[in-house]
């Protein structure tokens, strides 16, 4: 089995459907460590009453717990909405090897504020499935506005 950016992200993408059919912001993730997963979450800021339980930090807390280490340094994260500050920080502190994001978030992606908010060693792959993570968030989106 070939395990490629996009095989993850269906990965990712199967996570942040659970977030859409629990209302909540459907965005997925998962960490990958030698080609396993040792971590994954989805949003779930409601459920939880918690703002900070976005996928990325549900994810990242699975995959330390599983190593035993708060640093994730021989892993990759894949999500599907580029992470928010809080969680670019977040990745930063744990010192992710590698960051794959599908859609990119236009109103509060770290990006807006400084792409220096990741670990200088830190590699970047951007856009991987980006037209599937974006329309399930376009379409949990419109649902709320119409519902």
């Amino acid at each position: 089995m070939l395990f490629t950016d996009e095989y993850y992200m269906k990965m990712a993408l199967k996570e942040a459907v659970y977030a859409y059919e629990e209302d909540e912001v459907p965005v997925g993730a998962i960490v990958i460590c030698n080609n396993r997963i040792i971590g994954k979450g989805y949003n779930q800021t409601e459920r939880l009453k918690d703002v900070t339980a976005h996928a990325e930090m549900i994810a990242i807390t699975a995959a330390s717990n599983y190593l035993g280490s708060k640093f994730l340094e021989e892993c990759t994260l894949y999500v599907t909405l580029e992470p928010c500050l809080m969680c670019a920080a977040a990745l930063k502190w744990a010192r992710i090897s590698r960051l794959v994001y599908g859609a990119r978030d236009l109103k509060a992606g770290y990006s807006l504020t400084s792409n220096k908010v990741l670990h200088p060693k830190t590699e970047l792959t951007i856009g991987i499935m980006e037209n599937e993570c974006g329309s399930l968030l376009t379409e949990f989106f419109r649902e709320k506005r119409n519902g």
